[in-house]
């Protein structure tokens, strides 16, 4: 099974800046609701990142991955692994049986008015997670945007 989640959107922030929420923990944190404590990027091919986003006491959904493609200003390519109980077993099956993981790409490029934003999230994903997992990432963008003004 492949799965595919592609967004575009254009921001009203500089590239740099854009680029920099996505690379930096002291941006990431707050649009990707994740506390800053929980935060690390070794944003180069090979690094590896981590963040655990904190819904409640109760509920913490931890994510990894490692970068694949670095390119300042331009383009970030990671995997993406949702490290939650059963996201661990769905990830343990996945290896045995041989499928890939997520992959995430994000293109920025400048625009009218600012930087248009293309993302790309390629994988396993099952298809009835596919509508919630675009609709999450629509807050993310939508708390992404309201960062940016909040700092440009």
């Amino acid at each position: 099974m492949t799965s595919r989640i592609e967004i575009t959107r254009t921001f009203d922030a500089p590239r740099e800046l854009v680029y920099a929420a996505w690379t930096e923990p002291k941006h990431f944190t707050h649009w990707w609701g994740a506390p800053l404590d929980t935060i690390s990027m070794d944003v180069r091919p090979g690094g590896e990142w981590r963040a655990t986003i904190v819904v409640d006491e109760q509920t913490q959904v931890p994510f990894a991955g490692v970068y694949r493609e670095v390119v300042p200003n331009e383009k970030l390519s990671y995997s993406l692994l949702d490290l939650s109980d059963d996201a661990e077993k769905e990830a343990a099956r996945q290896q045995r049986d041989g499928d890939t993981e997520e992959l995430v790409t994000v293109t920025f490029a400048d625009a009218p008015g600012g930087t248009e934003l293309t993302f790309v999230q390629e994988g396993n994903l099952p298809e009835d997670e596919v509508p919630r997992a675009t609709e999450g990432w629509g807050y993310f963008f939508n708390a992404l945007d309201e960062h940016l003004k909040s700092v440009k």
